[in-house]
């Protein structure tokens, strides 16, 4: 729902408004509806709306309550500020909109930095008090609404993208070496607070950040659940899981309805969009409207899913929309992908919500998203080798079965001053799989996919994408309730039936015996995944570009053994090598960093 940027100064000088100006200007896709921008003392606050709720004027931002003198911005979505609001209005609080964003101001006023605890929803926020100049910055409690960083001695900006701290300028464009080595083995994921550049950095998800007057900063982590067990839920069976489960997937679906504008499904075909199509269907929302991408075959690999997309359309009478993309689009289409990025993200369905993306947001400005589920129910390939891991060697175990490539292979691909000095990516896994609050291996790894990897690559992926066309993307699956629920679900009814055991126990109530038991799909993009001409035309093309030379990030002799063989080298997970090269060096040149 919007875009948001903001400058403080540290050292109690005057914000540069110009450079927030900029900022709030390159969101623009993200909030194509409005903007606004606001300044006061060591503080300059900016603001792209899309409007979803309360579609007046009263719900512009940046926003100012005039009674505490505070002043926000807001991107997201509160599903119960209607609750909240009047909960807020029972203790005497006066509104003039109708807008969550109004809902945050005053809960802050009423809770404070606390008021974090009481919020349902995907958030990304700050709030400036005027009257003693503190700012404070947070994100929900799984990272769905991103926060970028940049500081320097002197000031410390914020914004909804990288991208738009990059218009701001002052920015150190150089490649971190331990963001680099997650890139090259955590799937071109990089998990916060790091990015790929030196000057940027992430707020992580589920934290508040304290700005005072001083210049001193302070972090809040407020949200972890425990991936246990629960007296509560001793002596449940696999039928209690599966009914306990769908239960609070109907409340978390019902939840993400709330707008005043309508709303549609991205439907892949697969068993959770399906399975959101369904309760959607159940609570009433009938004629919905639902999109599914396909591209064309490649190398005999299908490029789309539209059986079984085309199976629950039917099945629940949607609206459906099939679209098409020819292979001879994707060169502009990747382009176009790369450029909505925040950080450079190899997954090739990125290209695929992109286009869906475009389409889709001709129709609607929301929808509701099946992302999520595989992390939170066990629903890849390398979980179930986790199982029977005893903790102690779950490290070893979830690098051999996730990692792209070892921290020895990488010292032939990129080059020595770019290359980390210790295993970057096994100590991240080390470290969080050695915190106390999960029970056993399987528990660890899908908390560390849950809270870590996940909010940067699918969650990420979809919010790139999705608001790079004004569309508001939502995921019910990551309702956190229901991500306590299933961290407390014992493993081997996530396991179950080769994975989201219990998802699936809880689908067949719902949804045709095809799309439950049917293998495991992805977005499929062919012509990237094979390298074929249009794609492989543009990587050569980025490659071989005087910036990629000058830059020097990997060995020639790598990049020239990829080129000679554009099919033929995959990492351990079996994503295209060249692909994942090329994508980095695609993406700094699209944001024009040299």
């Amino acid at each position: 729902m919007c875009g948001l940027s903001g400058e403080i100064r540290l050292d109690g000088g005057r914000p540069d408004v110009a450079a927030v100006e900029r900022m709030t200007d390159r969101l623009a896709p993200r909030g194509p509806d409005g903007r606004g921008l606001w300044s006061q003392g060591a503080v300059a606050l900016g603001h792209r709306r899309l409007k979803i709720i309360d579609l007046s004027e009263h719900a512009a931002q940046p926003m100012t309550d005039p009674e505490s003198r505070l002043t926000g911005v807001f991107n997201g979505c509160i599903y119960n500020y209607r609750e909240l609001r009047k909960d807020l209005e029972s203790q005497g609080h006066r509104f003039f909109s109708t807008s969550d964003t109004e809902v945050v101001l005053k809960a802050y006023r009423q809770w404070g930095t606390a008021c974090v605890d009481r919020l349902l929803g995907m958030f990304a926020f700050a709030v400036a008090e005027s009257e003693t100049g503190r700012v404070v910055i947070a994100r929900d409690r799984l990272g769905i609404k991103p926060v970028y960083l940049t500081e320097r001695p002197d000031r410390l900006r914020f914004a909804s993208s990288l991208p738009a701290l990059l218009a701001g300028g002052g920015v150190d464009t150089s490649l971190d070496p331990a963001a680099l080595h997650q890139y090259m083995t955590l799937h071109a994921t990089v998990a916060a607070p790091r990015t790929v550049l030196t000057g940027v950095r992430k707020l992580p998800p589920a934290t508040v950040r304290v700005v005072e007057p001083d210049g001193s900063q302070h972090d809040h982590c407020y949200w972890q659940p425990s991936y246990s067990r629960r007296p509560e839920h001793a002596g449940m069976d696999a039928d209690d899981w599966g009914e306990a489960v769908l239960d609070s997937l109907r409340t978390a679906v019902r939840r993400h309805i709330v707008a005043d504008v309508p709303l549609g499904v991205l439907l892949s075909g697969g068993l959770d969009s399906s399975l959101i199509v369904s309760l959607l269907a159940e609570a009433g929302q009938d004629d919905q409207a639902t999109f599914s991408v396909g591209f064309e075959t490649e190398s005999g690999e299908q490029g789309d899913e539209f059986t079984y997309s085309d199976l629950v359309a039917r099945e629940f009478a949607t609206d459906h929309h099939r679209i098409m993309v020819p292979s001879d689009l994707l060169q502009t289409a990747l382009d176009g992908a790369v450029a909505a990025m925040s950080e450079p993200m190899v997954s090739h369905d990125v290209v695929a919500f992109h286009l869906l993306s475009e389409q889709v947001s001709k129709h609607v400005s929301v929808v509701q998203s099946g992302q999520g589920a595989d992390e939170i129910f066990a629903g890849y390939r390398w979980h179930p080798a986790l199982a029977a891991v005893p903790r102690e060697r779950e490290p070893e175990t979830y690098t051999q079965v996730f990692f792209d490539r070892s921290h020895a292979e990488l010292s032939r691909i990129l080059t020595p001053d770019l290359l980390a000095d210790h295993d970057v990516s096994g100590d991240l896994v080390r470290t969080h799989m050695a915190v106390e609050g999960a029970e056993t291996a399987l528990d660890a790894a899908l908390r560390l996919d849950t809270h870590v990897l996940m909010v940067d690559d699918p969650v990420k992926r979809v919010d790139n994408m999705t608001m790079d066309w004004g569309l508001e993307a939502r995921v019910p699956f990551l309702d956190h309730e229901l991500v306590e629920l299933a961290a407390a679900c014992p493993p081997q009814f996530k396991l179950a039936h080769g994975g989201k055991g219990v998802l699936k126990d809880a689908a067949r109530k719902l949804l045709p015996r095809e799309v439950v038991d049917r293998p495991k799909g992805y977005f499929p993009v062919p012509a990237i995944r094979r390298m074929a001409p249009p794609v492989l035309d543009r990587i050569q093309q980025v490659l071989s570009a005087p910036e990629a030379r000058s830059r020097g990030v990997f060995r020639d002799s790598y990049v020239a053994e990829l080129l000679a063989a554009p099919d033929a080298h995959r990492t351990r997970r079996g994503a295209n090598a060249l692909w994942q090269v090329a994508l980095l060096e695609m993406w700094l040149q699209a944001h024009g960093i040299s």
